[in-house]
């Protein structure tokens, strides 16, 4: 791939790769240049992921890590500098929990904000720091969700995570900015995957696609541009800003 979009000699993390938009958003950065690090909890999906990114010619590398987990962060974006150090980072670990506030306990509650903010924060925060220490600055892409702009039922923990990332996101871009590293956040609408083909078939995923403008749930291929946009030169000064890809859905009317 040649051009403004062109990861040629870059190096790129994707946390959350293990399945669903992760394995692709890894997928997507290695056609275009990247050498990924793919990493999550576990390992044998993602050594799948890496035969398979090496097939069609891509360069990859499985990497543990938990990011609710303070030490794991740190020992993994340790592992990826002493490797080659990382320029790009694509924050997308994550849960989401369907049950109605009421319902929810404290687990509930700790697993999404823990995993959805809290890693997001560790993840971002560790390899700025090491971004900064090496002097290359870089791009961090932070996974956040139309949901963390307006809402839904019995997704409170979710929702309430996924606006947490979006200031998260424009609180870090105005501090690392002196660095040359931008931070930013891709904002998907309802994207069609494995884990949720079935719902969006159903009668109900139905319905909520008749709210999306564009009468269509998006494909993981339609973030791939924006993805490319923003871990890219083609980005340069674009910092603390949100991207979202949802069919129109945000500006639906109420």
């Amino acid at each position: 791939m040649n051009g403004l979009f062109d990861l040629t000699g870059k190096r790129a993390l994707v946390t959350g790769a293990s399945s669903g938009l992760g394995e692709h958003f890894a997928q997507t950065l290695a056609a275009a240049g990247a050498q990924v690090v793919v990493a999550a909890r576990r390992v044998e999906r993602l050594e799948a992921l890496v035969a398979c990114i090496a097939e069609r010619g891509g360069r990859a590398q499985a990497l543990a890590l938990d990011v609710c987990d303070a030490e794991s962060v740190r020992q993994g974006l340790q592992a990826a500098q002493a490797d080659g150090g990382l320029d790009i980072i694509v924050n997308n670990a994550g849960v989401s929990l369907g049950k109605p506030a009421l319902e929810q306990s404290e687990a509930d509650w700790d697993h999404v904000i823990d995993t959805n903010l809290k890693g997001c924060w560790l993840v971002a925060t560790e390899g700025a720091r090491h971004m900064r220490q090496a002097r290359r600055g870089g791009s961090i892409v932070n996974i956040a969700s139309i949901l963390g702009e307006r809402v839904a039922g019995a997704v409170a923990p979710y929702a309430v995570s996924k606006a947490g990332v979006l200031q998260l996101t424009r609180a870090l871009a105005l501090e690392l900015a002196r660095h040359d590293i931008r931070v930013n956040a891709l904002a998907p609408g309802y994207v069609s995957t494995e884990l949720n083909a079935g719902f969006l078939a159903s009668e109900a995923g139905q319905r909520l696609m008749a709210r999306i403008p564009q009468r269509r749930f998006a494909e993981p291929r339609d973030l791939d541009g924006a993805l490319l946009l923003l871990a890219s030169e083609a980005g340069r000064a674009i910092t603390g800003a949100t991207l979202a890809v949802d069919g129109g859905h945000l500006v639906s009317s109420l």
